[in-house]
């Protein structure tokens, strides 16, 4: 199975959009005001070399490179990118392509020369796109998306039960993908620093730290195991979830309600387009200058836009009286009865 990741994906339509810009750092964030609360959404190579990264404040992310040219997230264009490339992905031969997002895809196939495969596959995509990407063979869905980081840019890297170790044994547990600084931290504290360490450890002492199933997940993500289907069933959102970055903090009771209101508006637009019903609210506060908390909650089925905004409003009353700079919402609908689970490692799906 090969794991198809473009290579900086947002940054490389917008350089094809904007011929003049290759070779020069480029940022992609908000509406490309730096002088706006928003967050790169991602960067050229070139940026990054400066140490500008997703999710960084586009303030800072302008700070660190002030040479770079700084552009609006534009989601249709990318939208439409995309669609292009997974067309691609799916007219090679014998593939079954599962999607996992905008910029990338695992491709199952049968050949007796994956590298072959990913260096063909490569072509095809940049012929037909004149984007690059980077392909990761593996003998599991978790060793093939692995293995993609050490391919970038536009290589092509296999990680198996046979060089598994060898590659990974000696690398942070952090390094593996479903493990984030969080969990690597408390791994540490079992002494638990290295792959190699958590690909031996007994599954079931990790049990009281993580839980009966995160724990011996984990203990086999550090063997690299799991799935080894691809899965082209269609992909079912659990919910739909927006957010605003207030330009101007909120301080009174009335912009917050209007906020929420608003929110509650986008959110069941996109619901109403689903024709699911919503089961359950996360209402996300990011107070100034930089505390997030969120607030959820299960309520009764519902396709009612009035009473999931009742709802949204009993969470908001819980917000505390203090400046507010960022509100989110999330609403989480009733799945099809054939649904596909996770798409992501995160919770033991694979």
């Amino acid at each position: 199975m090969l794991h198809v990741d473009l290579d900086q994906f947002i940054a490389a339509v917008e350089v094809l959009r904007h011929p003049e810009l290759a070779g020069k750092p480029v940022i992609v964030g908000g509406r490309g005001d730096p002088t706006e609360r928003a967050v790169v959404s991602t960067a050229s190579y070139e940026a990054r070399a400066f140490g500008v990264g997703s999710g960084m404040p586009l303030r800072l992310a302008a700070r660190k490179v002030p040479d770079a040219v700084i552009l609006p997230v534009d989601r249709d264009a990318y939208t439409e990118s995309s669609g292009e490339v997974m067309a691609i992905l799916r007219a090679q031969p014998s593939a079954t392509v599962q999607v996992l997002g905008w910029d990338e895809a695992f491709v199952g196939v049968r050949t007796e020369d994956p590298e072959h495969y990913a260096r063909r596959l490569q072509q095809d995509v940049l012929d037909g796109t004149r984007l690059h990407c980077s392909v990761g063979i593996g003998d599991t869905l978790v060793r093939a998306k692995v293995a993609t980081g050490f391919g970038k840019p536009r290589g092509v890297f296999r990680l198996t039960t046979e060089n598994w170790l060898e590659v990974m044994g000696d690398r942070p547990t952090v390094d593996l993908w479903g493990v984030g600084s969080k969990i690597s931290r408390r791994l540490a504290t079992l002494g638990i620093e290295t792959v190699r360490q958590l690909a031996s450890v007994d599954p079931q002492t990790l049990v009281p730290e993580f839980g009966p199933r995160m724990g011996p997940w984990y203990a086999q993500l550090g063997r690299g195991e799991g799935t080894a289907v691809v899965d082209d069933t269609p992909w079912v959102a659990r919910g739909h979830s927006r957010e605003t970055t207030f330009q101007q903090n909120l301080t009174a009771p009335e912009q917050v309600e209007e906020a929420v209101r608003e929110l509650v508006r986008q959110v069941m637009g996109d619901v109403a387009a689903e024709r699911r019903p919503v089961v359950g609210l996360t209402l996300k506060v990011r107070y100034a200058p930089f505390l997030t908390k969120t607030f959820a909650r299960k309520i009764p089925v519902t396709a009612d836009p009035e009473v999931v905004l009742a709802r949204a409003l009993e969470l908001a009353a819980k917000l505390e009286a203090r400046p507010i700079r960022l509100l989110g919402l999330r609403a989480e609908m009733t799945m099809p009865d054939d649904a596909r689970e996770g798409h992501t490692p995160t919770r033991s799906g694979w």
